[in-house]
C-alpha cells in the first residue's frame, strides 16, 4: 500500500474544522477501498500551526483537563497558555480526540507532523491539500 504525503497550510483555518480534515486523511477515509479495521491512512504535514484561529471565545474559556492519579489531582490548563507554549500540542490533542479509540490510533497519530512556521522542507513528494474535492474552510471575515 502506497502512502501519500499531504501538506496543509493551517494559517487562518479554524482548529476543529482543520482537525476533522487531518483525522480523515490519517485514517484514509478518502480512499475508495477504505475499511475501518485496517491502517490505510496517509502522511499529513501541517505548517503554520501557530496561525490557527479559534471560533467564538475558545481562547479565553476553553480548558484542557487531565488527572494526575492522586486524590484531588484534577489539573486544568487554559487553551491560551497551552497555545502560547506549544501550538503543535493543541492541534495534536484535537486530532487525537477525533481518531477512533482503538489500537490503530497510536499508529495513525505517528504519521502527523506539525510545524509552527512554514519552514518545513520535504522530500518533494508532498501533495498540497485544501484545493481539491474537500477543501478546509477558513474563518469568515466580518
Amino acid at each position: 500500500m502506497k502512502r501519500v504525503t499531504y501538506t496543509i497550510d493551517a494559517s487562518g483555518k479554524i482548529l476543529g474544522r482543520l482537525a476533522v480534515q487531518v483525522a480523515g486523511l490519517l485514517r484514509g477515509k478518502q480512499k475508495p477501498d477504505f475499511v475501518h479495521y485496517k491502517d490505510m491512512g496517509d502522511n499529513v504535514v501541517v505548517k503554520n500551526v501557530s496561525k490557527i484561529s479559534f471560533s467564538g471565545k475558545k481562547m479565553e474559556n476553553k480548558i484542557y483537563y487531565h488527572h494526575t492519579g492522586y486524590l484531588g489531582g484534577l489539573k486544568g490548563t487554559p487553551l491560551k497558555k497551552l497555545f502560547a507554549e506549544s501550538p503543535e500540542k493543541v492541534l495534536r490533542k484535537a486530532v487525537f480526540g477525533m481518531l477512533p479509540k482503538n489500537k490503530l490510533r497510536a499508529k495513525q497519530i505517528k504519521r502527523l507532523k506539525t510545524y509552527k512556521e512554514a519552514t518545513h522542507i520535504g522530500d518533494g513528494t508532498e501533495e498540497p491539500f485544501g484545493s481539491s474535492a474537500c477543501p478546509v474552510r477558513s474563518q469568515k471575515s466580518n
